[in-house]
Parts: C-alpha cells; structure tokens; sequence
C-alpha cells in the first residue's frame, strides 16, 4: 500500500504528556499557501483518532477520510477559509479510556480529562509557538468521530475559552449510559460555539436507536440555545455507515459550516 498524503504536511512523533504515560504520533496539514503567505495567520482545527484523516497505510482497515484532498480542493475553490488541521493520533488500547468523560458500568474509560490537558495545555501551545495559528476561540476548533466526536463534545463543553467550532461525527452517545447528555444539562449559559452534529442511518444493528440518541443530543443543545441552521448543524445521512468512509463523505459540509470563508 502506498502513502496516500496529499498537500503539505509536518509531524510529531511520539508526542509526549506529562499527563498519560503513552507517547502519540501528531500530524499536521498545512494550508497551500502557508509557505508563500509568510504574514498570514491561520485558524486550527485539532482532530482525534489522526492517523485516519489523511493516510491509507495508516488508517483503519486502509481507509482514510480523505481529508487532506477535502481542504485542499476548498480551500483553493475559496469555498472555506484556509486552515490548519492537526491530527492527533489514538494510542490503540488506550483510545477508549482516553476518548471517554465518564466510567460505563464495567469500569472502562474516564481518562479524557487527562487527554484534555495534553492538547489544551501541551499541544496547543506548540502548534502556537510553531505555526502562525489565530489562537483564539473563534478560530479554534476540536473533532472527531464515535467516540472521538464524543470526547470533542466534551472537550467543548469542559474548555468553551478554547474552543470556538466543535465537529461531532457520529458522536458515541450511548457511552456510560448516554452520561453526556448530563453533561450538556449542566451548561449554564450558552456558549458561543459552532457545532456540526452528525449520525448516518445505518451506524449498527440498531440504526433507529442511534440515530434516536443523537436526535435527543441535537434537542438537548437546543434546549440550551443553540439555533439549529445559525450556531448549530444537524445532518442525518441516510444510509450512512459508521465508518472513514462516510464521515470523509460528510466532512466537506461540516468544514464550509465551521469555517466559511471570510467576506
């Protein structure tokens, strides 16, 4: 199998946290004009589970997202604002125990504060202080896909000072008994966010459930005041499997909401 990069990119290897004792790959796109452009600043966009946005030989049963050929072709369309993304790897058996808020009844999971803290208070400032990034919240944005659309959803709710676009992907709202929609209960004031939420039609067995469940992560932020069409995105892809394939499908739609370009 051959490397599938598209576009400029740099990386990280073996990322280590003062926070989890496991190192992580981190890759990061590069707009096309970064390296002409040498004034411009950029909005970032961190990704979860990163090892399966840009490469098939690292990908997920060799299927990757696609999403490098995705920012390339808008971002030269004009159709969104030029943009970094940086992909965070998962570590494998970790991943569930990091991407996770809350134990479920077996005991597994409840790492992801820790996991925050490594892309809020060690990775974030790298990508600052080595890439002209627009640092703030409105130009900041997290995602991911099951449960790292879960984790992003969490991580947007814990850190609204740091992120400004939230993308949650067929996010796992099922996990420790749908605790994250407690989580969204809590919120006391709006935030001043952009959410793309998303589910497909055909995600397990039980495709009603899923979607059922999303549905009622939807309503809950909407209870909270985020305006379905304005500050919130809901998108049910009929047919839609749980897997690279269709969250790459989706993932165009999702860019040009969170980061149109600017007027």
């Amino acid at each position: 199998m051959h490397h599938t990069l598209t576009g400029h990119f740099q990386h990280l290897k073996a990322f280590r946290s003062r926070f989890l004792k496991n190192p992580r790959d981190v890759i990061i796109y590069l707009p096309p004009d970064y390296h002409s452009a040498r004034e411009a600043r950029y909005p970032v966009l961190y990704m979860n589970d990163g090892q399966n946005l840009f490469d098939a030989v690292t990908a997920f049963a060799g299927v990757e997202w696609g999403l490098d050929e995705t920012a390339e072709q808008l971002i030269r369309a004009r159709e969104i604002q030029p943009l970094i993304i940086v992909g965070v790897y998962n570590t494998g058996l970790e991943r569930v125990a990091e991407y996770t808020h809350a134990r479920d009844k077996r005991g597994r999971g409840g790492r992801a504060r820790a996991y925050g803290k490594l892309i809020v208070n060690e990775l974030k400032p790298v990508i600052d202080s080595e890439y002209r990034t627009l640092p703030d919240s409105a130009n900041t944005g997290i995602g991911g896909s099951s449960l790292g659309g879960l984790v992003s959803l969490y991580f947007g709710l814990e850190h609204p000072e740091i992120f400004g676009k939230l993308l949650v992907m067929s996010p796992s709202v099922w996990w420790a008994n749908a605790s994250i929609l407690k989580e969204v209960s809590r919120v006391r004031h709006k935030i001043r966010q952009k959410i793309w939420l998303d589910v497909g039609g055909n995600e397990d067995a039980r495709p009603e459930i899923c979607v059922e469940q999303v549905k009622a992560l939807r309503d809950a932020l909407i209870d909270k005041g985020w305006v379905l069409g304005d500050d919130l995105a809901f998108t049910e892809d009929e047919g839609g499997a749980h897997n690279e394939q269709a969250w790459g499908y989706r993932a165009p739609a999702a860019l040009k909401f969170l980061f149109p370009p600017i007027q």
